[in-house]
């Protein structure tokens, strides 16, 4: 059986992500912060390992893994979701929420390399979880789209550093609906050239698909998945 890590998967599209590689008979073991999150995940999937962590904490880190390769002794996909976001006006974006983001949303992901590199097992993959803001912004998204695009840069470096034994790759999601997906206006759907908001489910097959075998030459890349909204021209 493969060993899958989510971090970040209590909630929205991280859960999406359990939920999928449940389905493809993974154990899965999930990182999160929130208390709550986990309970839930808990009572819905008892197969799931939940661990409390917060992945913005080397020290942290650390720990669960040193727990983790108590627990299982390998790591055939990781999958790291984690992320926070603070949209702030630059004189209102404190050094410390700046810090955070980053320590949340990029850092994380090499901490968890970092520190988990020796329980990577033979051709095991990795999917880092960007966004379409490494791309293009809306006003005040300095400090969330920094640490989106340094995803992308991050991922094809470790592509290159972890070689031949772990692919790595990430996927940026444009509008993905977690909460009201019914409620959508036909105008939300419409502006998509395909013609409707995302879903978790678009990202989690997009995920499982990367880390699977038959993504077995590919490594480095971001895969867009915004429904084609980042090649639309878009004039008043």
């Amino acid at each position: 059986m493969k060993t899958a890590i989510v971090t970040g998967g209590g909630h929205g599209i991280g859960k999406g992500i359990v939920r999928k590689l449940l389905q493809e008979q993974c154990q899965v073991i999930v990182l999160d912060i929130n208390t709550d999150y986990l309970s839930e995940l808990k009572k819905e999937y008892p197969q799931v390992e939940a661990m409390l962590c917060d992945v913005g904490n080397p020290d942290e880190v650390q720990k669960v893994m040193k727990h983790i390769e108590s627990l299982c002794g390998k790591i055939d996909y990781l999958v790291n979701n984690a992320g926070i976001g603070i949209f702030k006006p630059i004189e209102e974006l404190s050094v410390e929420m700046w810090n955070r983001i980053l320590s949340v949303n990029l850092s994380s992901m090499f901490y968890m390399v970092k520190f988990g590199k020796h329980l990577f097992s033979e051709r095991s993959a990795i999917v880092n979880i960007a966004s379409t803001r490494a791309l293009m912004s809306e006003p005040d998204g300095e400090a969330y789209g920094a640490s989106k695009g340094g995803i992308v840069a991050l991922t094809h470096a470790l592509a290159i550093s972890l070689g031949t034994k772990t692919r790595v790759n990430c996927v940026s999601p444009g509008w993905i609906e977690v909460n009201d997906y019914e409620n959508l206006s036909e105008a939300n759907h419409a502006q998509h050239p395909v013609g409707k908001v995302g879903t978790v489910e678009d990202i989690a097959e997009t995920v499982w698909f990367l880390l699977s075998d038959k993504a077995a030459f590919i490594t480095g890349q971001n895969i867009i998945v915004d429904g084609g909204m980042t090649k639309k021209m878009i004039y008043v």
